[in-house]
C-alpha cells in the first residue's frame, strides 16, 4: 500500500535542504542546480538573497512535483545520513510499500539468530549504517564522538555475540516503532547477497523470514539474481478474506449430499460414506491449514496411532479422489509431496477436489443461473486467510465433443468462475495439463512455483528426481 504523501513536511524538509545548499553555490550556479533537482528556475538575481530565490522557486514547485525533487537530493548524495532518513521516509511513505505490524517484527527478532550475518560483520555494519541512526555524523576536531550505537553494536554484538540479543539490537536501532517502508527495506537487506554472499545462509533467512510475514500477508521473493544469487524483494500477498472456513468438503468421489440439521445456526451435515467423502470442520488457525493440522486430524477420528502409517493412509486416500484421466493433477499431486516430504508437517496441506460452491441442482437443471466451479482441482489455505485455488486445465475446460471442437462459451463460463471466486476472495492460478504431463519435465516448474508461493525452499536432495 501506500500512505498519502504528507506534502507540507516534504516541502518542509527540502526547505531545509536548500537552506544548507545555498552556501555551497554562486548566484549564477542557481538556476543549474534547480534544473538538477527538477524545480522551477529560480527568479533573477535582482538584489535578493540566494536563499531567497531558491525559496521563490520552491515556492513554484506544485506539491506533484516534490517526491521527485527529494529523489534527486537522495541520489545526488550531497545530506549527512541523517537527514537522509528523514528525506527517505517522507518520499517512501508515499509509495507502495508493505505494512509490518509491531509485534510482527518483534517475534521476528526474538527468533533471529544472527549467527548466518555476523560471518559478513563488515557488510551486516555497513547495512545498518544504510537504514539506522548509528551515532556516527557528528564529528568534533579529535575524530568521531566515542560511544556510539556503532561501537555498542561491534563491541555486544559482533566481537561479544552474546552480550545483546537480537531483540535488544531492533531496540536500539529503533526498529520496531520504525516506519513501514524502512523496515522492509531493511528485511530486503538482510536478504541480499551485498550482505549475505551465501546462498544458502540467503534462503535460510528467506523461509526463517516468511514464516513470521506470511501471516500478515507479507513475504520475501526472489525476483532476479545478482553475481550469480538471489535477490529477494518484499511484496504484499493477496489480501484474502476475513472469514475463516468452517467446512472444508474434499477428496470427493462424488458430489456430497448435503442437509441442513439446523438451517438457523447453518449446521451441515454430509449424509455420506467416509470412504467417499471427507470434511475437515475444525477451526483453521492464523498459519492456515497445514498437512501436521489435517494428519492430526485424521489421526483422531480414525483412532490411528502410528504417524507414518497414518500419514500414507491419508495421502493415498486423497489421491484416490484424482480423476483417472487428468495425470495433470496426479503429478501436480505427486510432487507437491515429493518436492517437500521432509517438511510437510511444516508445509500447507494440497486439498484435493475441494468442493467451493454447492448447489442440489444440476448446472442443467439451474440454466443460466448455475453456478460454475463447483468443484476445483485444489485449495491450499495460506496464513493470512489466503485461499488459493490450483486448476490444472485439459481440453475440456475450453472445448466440447471429447477435445474436437472449440468451445468458447465454455471458457468464458470458466473465467466468469474464476472472477467471482476472485471476488470471494480466492487467488484462482492455472496449469495447463501438458506442463504437467510429464513428471520428470514438471519436476522443476512445480518446485519452482511452491517456492514462490509458499516462500519456502525445497529441502535440496529433492532437487534431484528420483531414478
Amino acid at each position: 500500500m501506500a500512505e498519502q504523501t504528507d506534502f507540507r513536511r516534504l516541502r518542509s524538509l527540502v526547505d531545509g535542504v536548500l537552506l544548507t545548499l545555498y552556501q555551497r553555490y554562486r548566484h549564477q550556479d542557481l538556476p543549474d542546480l534547480c534544473e538538477r533537482l527538477g524545480l522551477p528556475s529560480p527568479p533573477p538575481n535582482d538584489g535578493t538573497t540566494k536563499h531567497e530565490r531558491l525559496a521563490a522557486s520552491l515556492q513554484n514547485c506544485p506539491d506533484g512535483q516534490l517526491p521527485h525533487v527529494a529523489q534527486a537530493i537522495l541520489d545526488a548524495a550531497i545530506l549527512p545520513s541523517i537527514e537522509t532518513r528523514d528525506l527517505e521516509d517522507a518520499v517512501w511513505l508515499g509509495r507502495d510499500h508493505v505494512e509490518i505490524p509491531g509485534r510482527t517484527r518483534r517475534e521476528l527478532a526474538k527468533e533471529f539468530d544472527l549467527t548466518d550475518h555476523l560471518a559478513y560483520s563488515d557488510r551486516f555494519l555497513a547495512l545498518l549504517g544504510q537504514l539506522w541512526d548509528l551515532g556516527e555524523d557528528e564529528f568534533n576536531i579529535w575524530g568521531p564522538h566515542l560511544g556510539t550505537l556503532s561501537d555498542d553494536i561491534q563491541r555486544h554484538v559482533i566481537r561479544f555475540p552474546g552480550d545483546w540479543s537480537t531483540e535488544h539490537l531492533f531496540e536500539q536501532l529503533k526498529a520496531f516503532e520504525a516506519p513501514h517502508p524502512r523496515f522492509g527495506r531493511f528485511l530486503e537487506g538482510l536478504a541480499s547477497p551485498t550482505v549475505l554472499p551465501d546462498e544458502q545462509a540467503q534462503r535460510r533467512f528467506v523461509d526463517f523470514a516468511n514464516h513470521h510475514l506470511q501471516p500478515v500477508g507479507a513475504q520475501l521473493r526472489q525476483d532476479g539474481e545478482v553475481d550469480g544469487y538471489p535477490q529477494f524483494h518484499l511484496l504484499q500477498l493477496g489480501r484474502g478474506t476475513a472469514r475463516r472456513p468452517r467446512n472444508l468438503i474434499f477428496a470427493t468421489l462424488g458430489k456430497p449430499d448435503i442437509r441442513f440439521t439446523s438451517a438457523l445456526d447453518n449446521d451441515i451435515e454430509i449424509a455420506e460414506q467416509e470412504d467417499k467423502i471427507l470434511v475437515y470442520d475444525r477451526p483453521v488457525g492464523k498459519d492456515g491449514l497445514l498437512w501436521s493440522d489435517l494428519l492430526s486430524w485424521w489421526q483422531e477420528t480414525r483412532d490411528a496411532d502410528d504417524a507414518e502409517e497414518a500419514a500414507l493412509a491419508l495421502y493415498s486416500r486423497m489421491e484416490s479422489s484424482l480423476p483417472r484421466q487428468s495425470e495433470g493433477q496426479k503429478n501436480l499431486f505427486w510432487l507437491y509431496h515429493h518436492i517437500y516430504k521432509s517438511q510437510l508437517h511444516e508445509v500447507p496441506a494440497l486439498l484435493p477436489e475441494i468442493w467451493v460452491h454447492w448447489d442440489p441442482k444440476t448446472i442443467r437443471e439451474r440454466g443460466e443461473r448455475a453456478q460454475q466451479n463447483l468443484r476445483m482441482d485444489f485449495l491450499m489455505l495460506l496464513p493470512g486467510n489466503r485461499r488459493v485455488v490450483l486448476e490444472v486445465d485439459g481440453m475440456q475446460h475450453y472445448t466440447r465433443n471429447r477435445g474436437s471442437t472449440p468451445d468458447s462459451a465454455k471458457y468464458a463460463a470458466t473465467m466468469a468462475g474464476d472472477r467471482d471466486l476472485k471476488f470471494r476472495g480466492y487467488e484462482v492460478i492455472r496449469f495447463g495439463h501438458d506442463e504437467l504431463r510429464d513428471r520428470m519435465q514438471a519436476h522443476p516448474l512445480v518446485a519452482d512455483f511452491f517456492r514462490a508461493l509458499l516462500g519456502r525452499s525445497p529441502d535440496p536432495s529433492t532437487s534431484v528426481f528420483p531414478g
